[in-house]
């Protein structure tokens, strides 16, 4: 990542995407902090140039006024430290550029309205090593008599560390200034751990003669491990489903879940009772039928809470259904369902080929792989096994029209059939230049397309692009290409999660692509309003963006309750430039509080 300025932009995609998507989440997952972050910041350095450059520069001009808060935050908070006789030193974290940008994109709020950017860190060196748990509740009981702590805002990992190995005290406490601040407090031991990971552990295990044993953080990452290797000896055929059956867990928030005899379990955020059946045993996950969290009965899909304590109820008639996968989220038991499925249906599935080849041989067609995936993308099912799956479930019947398709992409003859009669000009020899209704959306990429260098979509050539609506891009957006099955080319923001998965599997396809646009054309954008109700106000708004700016209102939906409205606003505008300066000017009006982009 710190040598990716030498690569050309397509590559520089691939790779950030990859980073991203597997890299960033393992060194969080591993404790290093200081890996994780720089992974992330190079990788949005190069996919969101512009973003990054505006963030560190307001980082910079907010640096001094951070600064002063610091001092006059933390100024009682060291007397009080100093007068207990502490061994400490306090520090200022900023929030990543990457992070705040994340917070900026997640809430859709500008720089200004992240509240977080500062946090106060307290690192203390313990008089006696098996104490610094209580030191760190002394210290939080001290700083909490000089501020108000936030009811909501309270993380205690001393007890019970994070997966990663993290352990520390957080408080929000409410500064003089009107500004939430949030204080970490930990001892030096559990700063190494969260800066370096598991081996800054390992560091304080090594001969030390301390009363201080406690294990929980490796028997953590030991658990985590036995989980990878399970999925990797019973790997996804699909190569980003097993990624993602990997990642699921990775950056995912913890949980603590009690046992019928009171052991305690470390969960992900999210998870069910099913999820706990397989983090226990396969045999207990595959034979689950229900289960009783706090001594009452609730189904395999109940979300599991903090706290709760759980036992599974099994019964050996019980099998694994395929709709089990819809509703588990760990890594484990998505793993093991599919596992367990594809094995039950082998069987169905070489019935499946043995009726596909009957079917083939009696049109006098020879069977091979390319066939069966060719039927598969003519019943728009993503792969192969799927497609002998609904065969075998008789949810695809072959017929007259999977024959039509078939002669119709193997034949010369010039008849219409299958996909050709919607497309017939294609491999035709010549093309009618006058019929532009024949040519959209037809885009070929040549066989010796520079990947190396952009694609600029201009007014003239936008139709030769297919715009994804997973994430709706417009002029001014961060965007790039990448080349479908069909030799088309996707266009997708770079920050779309499925840009994401397609540049971590598919990186040789993706193209660095840019606008070359001139404000002639129209796309849509949506605005979500919020503020105080009152007379005239809908007026006001349409009065800027309509007659003020000349802008086109497509959809307009406002929801007024007790005095408050909501609303959104669809407009036709040129580029993501237009969107800026259609807000600024909203919030311009009286009483219109929050203005945000939605698409």
């Amino acid at each position: 990542m710190r040598t990716l300025q030498s690569q050309p932009a397509n590559k520089q995609y691939k790779i950030a995407g990859e980073t991203l998507y597997i890299y960033a989440p393992l060194a969080n997952r591993l404790g290093l902090y200081k890996i994780k972050s720089e992974l992330e910041n190079l990788s949005f350095q190069y996919e969101h140039p512009e973003e990054y450059d505006s963030i560190k520069s307001k980082l910079a001009s907010t640096e001094e006024s951070r600064h002063e808060l610091f001092d006059q935050f933390t100024a009682p908070i060291e007397e009080a430290l100093n007068k207990m006789g502490i061994k400490y030193q306090i520090k200022e974290r900023v929030k990543t550029p990457y992070s705040i940008w994340q917070k900026m994109q997640n809430k859709h709020v500008t720089f200004d309205e992240v509240y977080d950017i500062l946090a106060v860190r307290i690192i203390f060196t313990p008089n006696k090593r098996e104490e610094e748990v209580q030191e760190c509740f002394n210290i939080y009981v001290a700083i909490e008599k000089i501020y108000k702590a936030h009811p909501d805002r309270f993380r205690n990992w001393l007890n019970h560390p994070k997966a990663n190995g993290y352990q520390a005290l957080h408080v929000t406490l409410m500064s003089k200034q009107g500004r939430w601040i949030e204080v970490q407090i930990r001892s030096d031991r559990m700063d190494e751990i969260a800066e370096q990971g598991f081996a800054a552990h390992w560091k304080y295990k090594e001969g030390e003669d301390s009363e201080y044993t406690e294990d929980e953080n490796e028997s953590e990452l030991n658990d985590w491990l036995r989980t990878i290797k399970e999925i990797l000896d019973d790997p996804q055929p699909d190569a980003m489903d097993f990624l993602d059956a990997i990642k699921l867990n990775l950056f995912a928030s913890e949980i603590f879940v009690f046992t019928p005899k009171g052991e305690i379990k470390t969960m992900p955020t999210g998870c069910t009772a099913l999820d706990f059946a397989f983090s226990i045993h396969t045999f207990l996950g595959s034979h689950c039928i229900g289960a009783k969290v706090n001594h009452k009965l609730v189904p395999l899909s109940h979300k599991l809470q903090s706290g709760d304590q759980v036992e599974i109820l099994t019964s050996k008639s019980q099998h694994v259904q395929p709709a089990w996968i819809n509703f588990v989220s760990t890594a484990k038991a998505k793993a093991k369902i599919h596992a367990i499925l594809r094995r039950d249906s082998r069987e169905l599935q070489k019935k499946s080929e043995e009726l596909l080849d009957e079917f083939l041989k009696r049109n006098d067609i020879e069977p091979t792989l390319a066939i069966a995936d060719q039927l598969a993308e003519f019943h728009d099912v993503r792969k192969r096994d799927d497609f002998f799956q609904a065969l075998g479930d008789k949810t695809i019947l072959l017929g007259e029209k999977d024959l039509d398709e078939l002669q119709g992409k193997n034949s010369h003859s010039g008849s219409k059939k299958g996909w050709r009669k919607y497309v017939p000009f294609i491999g035709s020899g010549k093309t009618k230049k006058d019929d532009p209704a024949k040519q959209q959306n037809l885009f070929v990429v040549p066989e010796k397309f520079n990947r190396k260098k952009p694609i600029f979509i201009t007014d003239e050539n936008i139709t030769q692009y297919k715009f994804k609506h997973c994430c709706h891009p417009i002029p001014g957006d961060d965007i790039l290409g990448f080349i479908d099955g069909k030799q088309q080319i996707e266009i997708h923001k770079r920050a779309c999660p499925v840009a994401a998965k397609l540049k971590t599997s598919y990186g040789n396809r993706i193209l660095d692509a840019k606008w070359d646009m001139h404000k002639k054309l129209f796309f849509d954008a949506t605005v979500r309003l919020q503020g105080i109700d009152r007379m005239g106000m809908l007026m006001d708004m349409t009065r800027v963006i309509s007659s003020q700016m000349n802008v086109n209102i497509h959809r307009l939906t406002i929801t007024s309750e007790d005095g408050v409205f909501d609303g959104t606003i669809e407009l036709r505008v040129h580029d993501r430039d237009d969107v800026r300066e259609i807000m600024d000017n909203l919030k311009q009006i009286e009483d219109l509080k929050d203005v945000n982009q939605i698409m």
